[in-house]
């Protein structure tokens, strides 16, 4: 495998800048989390070790740098669960990305984790190199232990809670990753104080748990998709049914107005929630900092720890598989016909009820993934969960609208909080 570095012209269609989720273990994980449908991908790779070679990297790390149009790149690591590859294979990523960036190029490194391996010698290198750590946490320990189990299906809750505190020791950068599903869903509030009064987490990212499974294969995924889970299927995007563990449209809706109605109250300008910064962009009219949120997709693609690239984190699967960078370089299957037309369904495919949907701004459908639900005109490719975001973007338009109108007239948004409950 080389570098293959770019031609002299960018292909067409290139966009000036994309994300790649690097997957140095592929699916390989230390946990055995009942949720995670990425531990089924292991399946498409039998027999393999799963431990991304150096010379993959450098190729990785070189095409993502070369790929780019834009001052600032990103290196990110996610997994599986990406520590288990070693520090020093971290390291060496860091000093490959810097000696190819040169002295003058802006570079940031993320790592998402459960934590569960960090020790002071992690902690002392991400802080020395700014890398910017998401740690996966669902709450006050009953919530997250229901799912997230470790290979003996033990609780975890204790050791990703001891890792955040060693992460705030050495000051590294972090935020956490919220997954919100079956256990958690009502519990909106409890669960942001947690986060917010007991850890002091001040970035935070709630993701929907919804497995898409078929008629057949409920049963099964109902065990797990883990290592635990000997007859586990491969999990693809399709059917039109959901796991017990997955949040309903409406928890989904009922969560997010919960928390955004404790954050709009006294926390803006403190606390950070990914999916409020992207309303208040929609209600700005600015792009969405969330790829789920925009009109068309397509510029975050997956690496896998042999070289190859999947349209999406959420599509890696055989029908989504681009290449590999062994062969074509990274831009060139971001900018390929086949990536483009992935990245344009998601705005031709959407129904007309949503549409004409009058927060359509904000949503634009959310991500294809969840799109497996019937409008109310029978038409496919509904959101399934789009009860729950409708209930949401109406109920923080007003609130949305004085947080706009104060960025317009260059006040601090934080002055909401005084405002909300009088004139606009």
């Amino acid at each position: 495998m080389t570098d293959l570095r770019l031609p002299p012209t960018f292909p067409p269609g290139a966009p000036p800048a994309f994300h790649v989720l690097a997957k140095p273990t592929g699916s390989i994980c230390n946990l055995d989390c009942t949720y995670c449908f990425f531990l089924s991908k292991e399946q498409l790779y039998p027999g393999d070790r799963f431990r991304m070679s150096d010379e993959a990297m450098r190729a990785w790390i070189s095409q993502v740098i070369a790929g780019h149009r834009t001052p600032e790149v990103t290196i990110a690591l996610q997994g599986g669960e990406p520590t288990l590859m070693g520090l020093d294979f971290v390291r060496r990523v860091v000093a490959h990305a810097r000696d190819v960036a040169g002295p003058r190029r802006p570079l940031e490194f993320t790592l998402q984790t459960n934590g569960t391996l960090l020790d002071d010698e992690w902690c002392e290198f991400l802080a020395d190199n700014d890398v910017l750590v998401g740690l996966s946490l669902d709450g006050p320990a009953a919530m997250p232990d229901a799912y997230r189990v470790d290979k003996q299906g033990r609780p975890t809750y204790e050791r990703v809670r001891a890792a955040w505190d060693l992460l705030q020791r050495h000051g590294v950068a972090t935020n956490v990753l919220c997954s919100v599903h079956a256990a958690n869903a009502h519990h909106g509030p409890e669960v942001y104080r947690h986060l917010r009064d007991d850890l002091g987490v001040r970035f935070i990212q709630f993701i929907p748990i919804v497995e898409r499974v078929t008629e057949t294969t409920v049963s099964i995924a109902e065990r797990g998709w883990g290592d635990r889970a000997a007859d586990r299927p491969l999990y693809v995007q399709a059917g039109t049914a959901t796991t017990s563990r997955s949040v309903s449209p409406e928890g989904w809706g009922r969560f997010l107005v919960d928390v955004f109605d404790e954050w709009v109250s006294r926390d803006v300008g403190e606390v950070f929630v990914t999916m409020f910064d992207a309303a208040l962009a929609a209600w700005v009219g600015l792009p969405s900092p969330m790829c789920i949120f925009s009109e068309r997709c397509g510029t975050a693609v997956a690496l896998e720890h042999n070289g190859d690239v999947y349209s999406c984190d959420h599509y890696v699967e055989p029908d989504h598989l681009l290449g590999n960078i062994g062969t074509t370089t990274l831009v060139e299957l971001v900018a390929s016909p086949r990536q483009r037309a992935f990245g344009d369904a998601k705005l031709t495919t959407l129904p007309a009820q949503c549409r004409s949907c009058e927060v359509r701004f904000a949503c634009h459908g959310e991500c294809p993934r969840n799109r497996f639900a019937v409008s109310v005109d029978g038409e496919a490719g509904l959101n399934h969960l789009c009860a729950g975001y409708y209930a949401f973007f109406t109920h923080i338009d007003r609130p949305m609208r004085i947080m706009a109108d104060l960025l317009r007239r260059g006040r601090p948004v934080d002055q909401v909080m005084d405002l909300i409950d009088g004139d606009d």
